[in-house]
């Protein structure tokens, strides 16, 4: 990770366990009057709509859409995007559901630990307070014509009542305050003339998104450093829109300047020219396609703009994803670490389904639809900028090789391979992974993430090779796994080309894994894919191989029409398993082919 990163870990660590770090966040500030509501609702900076009443979605009656909001009004929350827990009305905001812990709120957020076995894995104690679930309310009361103001600002009352400043688990991430204060936000501005907003309540939500962003400010160096990840994307964005927003906060002319400069250095140094993100995930670089949403059309909304790499940086990461896209139902390959995040959730499709943030960000950037369907979060922010022509689906062979993404596009297949080194510490063991996917169903998959905090075994094969389609030598992973998302002797080099002949599409690679074994292990990999027909060829070659170990090649599938021939090699089939939403985990079939030599060639076909 380097010098600068090793020495602010050190310096922040010394500063935590001294109690220096506790000193900078106080506890139970006084309360200060920075506005009143009447002043506010005069005079509120602009935001994607002034208000309910000022709206202009168009309307419809999705049946879903009730039926999730009733479930949040009485005590259900759907968790990562996917599973629904009761937690009933009266949750208290600090017990995991999935394991029962309960976090001591009289801690202050320098002394929670979050990652433990006894306390689970602290997102499930994260999820509801992020307030995302208040978008289905907001839409359920605009589609519907419902009033459920009351229960809104009643949930954020609870929440500031029960979470005094500084203290408890929900204090610990600051990407976590940042989601909250614009969830907030949003929900501010669309209950703008409700009476269930009080002087009152308008007050205790001022004095608390203050103390949050003041804590995001103190803090934000980790996120920038010690991170650098999406976090830290969110994190500087939110002290620029915050500020943006609250200009009558101290000190908001400061943030608003030093979190604008810090977001443009985050977005250019994070996705990279070809529209590939650091972290090699689909679902974080989602994330960031819905923060730069916000970013781009909050600063439009208040006629600011940014430096023009963050706008060219968008339109490619666009490009990226739908190009990587499924085209039946918008899914994308279970690439990298995926922990359930829709922060912004707008439309009723299916969390795997990227098409709706896309088509919002695009439409924002050109002015024009994505898809031929009609997706409802655009209508929500509510401006274009017409500033780039429409993207286009392409076919044949696309590659983005910074990061070293290449795929085969047809009409009825998307073949997905990653052969890359890496500039940032990498998330997943599974470079030179192939995904497939033919008429919609992905028939070589990635198996997902599941849970970050779970047991060694769990996180060895989802993080691991184990659960990708690509080689190991016996039960070693590419690389050698340290504590919690450390990774250790990372691939210096990769190199790849793809091409087309009459008949074939044909991707080689080569990157050099396995380096705790020793320098020179080279995994080369060839993919050549007969055009027009459900046929892949793939060789697998692994050079200065250690004496004594066993090449397996892997594939993962559920699909029971998938033939596989494979050469010079044992195979052995078992159960594998495959996390598509963060938290669950379904079987899907292993197959692995060994041998004591170094080479692998097997050939896949779809029965007809």
């Amino acid at each position: 990770m380097g010098g600068r990163y090793f020495a602010f870990r050190a310096w922040y660590e010394l500063r935590r366990r001294s109690g220096l770090l506790k000193s900078q966040f106080p506890l139970n500030p006084e309360p200060s009057i920075f506005i009143t509501l009447e002043q506010w609702r005069n005079e509120a900076p602009p935001f994607f709509f002034e208000s309910r009443e000022a709206l202009k979605v168009p309307k419809v009656k999705e049946e879903q859409i009730k039926a999730d909001a009733h479930r949040i009004l009485n005590g259900e929350i759907q968790f990562f995007s996917h599973e629904w827990e009761k937690l009933g009305k009266d949750y208290d905001w600090l017990t995991n559901p999935d394991t029962g812990y309960h976090y001591d709120i009289h801690l202050h957020w320098t002394e929670i630990e979050d990652f433990s076995q006894e306390s689970g894995d602290i997102k499930y104690v994260w999820e509801k307070s992020r307030f995302s679930y208040l978008y289905t309310i907001i839409r359920y009361d605009y589609h519907f014509d419902e009033d459920h103001a009351a229960f809104v600002f009643h949930e954020i009352m609870d929440w500031i009542n029960k979470n005094p400043i500084n203290q408890g688990p929900n204090y610990k991430c600051s990407q976590e305050i940042s989601l909250r204060i614009l969830n907030w936000t949003f929900a501010l501005y669309y209950y703008r003339n409700s009476e269930y907003l009080t002087e009152e309540v308008f007050q205790q939500m001022m004095h608390s998104i203050y103390w949050q962003i003041r804590h995001v400010w103190s803090n934000i160096h980790f996120s920038r450093i010690s991170v650098r990840n999406n976090h830290a994307i969110t994190e500087t964005l939110t002290l620029y829109l915050t500020s943006l927003l609250y200009p009558f906060f101290p000190s908001a002319k400061k943030r608003k300047r030093k979190g604008k400069a810090w977001f443009e250095e985050e977005i250019a140094y994070q996705i990279y020219e070809d529209g590939t993100f650091l972290q090699f995930s689909m679902n974080y670089h989602r994330v960031v396609i819905q923060l730069l949403t916000w970013a781009i059309g909050l600063a439009e909304c208040n006629h600011e703009t940014y430096a023009e790499v963050v706008y060219e940086r968008a339109l490619k990461s666009v490009d990226y994803l739908f190009q990587c896209q499924e085209e039946s139902n918008g899914w994308l390959p279970n690439y990298g670490s995926n922990d359930g995040a829709l922060f912004f959730k707008l439309s009723q499709n299916d969390y795997r389904d990227f098409r709706p943030q896309l088509d919002a960000l695009h439409h924002l950037l050109t002015g024009k639809l994505l898809y031929s369907s009609n997706y409802e979060d655009k209508s929500w922010y509510g401006i274009s900028l017409h500033k780039y022509p429409a993207i286009t689906r392409k076919y044949g062979c696309i590659s983005f090789p910074i990061s070293g993404f290449y795929l085969f596009r047809e009409k009825d297949t998307l073949t997905f391979i990653h052969c890359g080194h890496y500039k940032d510490r990498p998330a997943h063991a599974d470079n030179l992974h192939i995904d497939v996917w033919h008429k919609g169903e992905n028939i070589l998959m990635d198996a997902g993430s599941y849970k970050y905090n779970t047991s060694l075994e769990l996180t060895k094969y989802f993080v691991g090779t184990e659960s990708h389609n690509t080689v190991m030598l016996g039960d070693n992973d590419q690389m050698l796994k340290g504590s919690r998302f450390i990774w250790y002797y990372w691939p210096k080099e990769a190199k790849a080309e793809i091409k087309e002949s009459a008949d074939d599409f044909i991707f080689e690679g080569q990157v050099n894994v396995f380096r705790q074994f020793g320098e020179r292990i080279i995994h080369k990999r060839k993919v050549i894919k007969k055009k027009g027909h459900p046929f892949w060829s793939i060789s697998d070659e692994v050079l200065n191989i250690p004496r004594g170990s066993k090449m397996r090649q892997l594939w993962h599938t559920k699909c029971e029409c998938l033939c596989f021939e494979s050469n010079n090699s044992r195979m052995i089939e078992k159960k594998g398993m495959v996390s598509n939403y963060y938290g669950v985990k379904d079987n899907c079939k292993q197959l692995s082919f060994e041998t004591d030599g170094n080479m692998i060639t097997t050939k896949i076909n779809i029965l007809p």
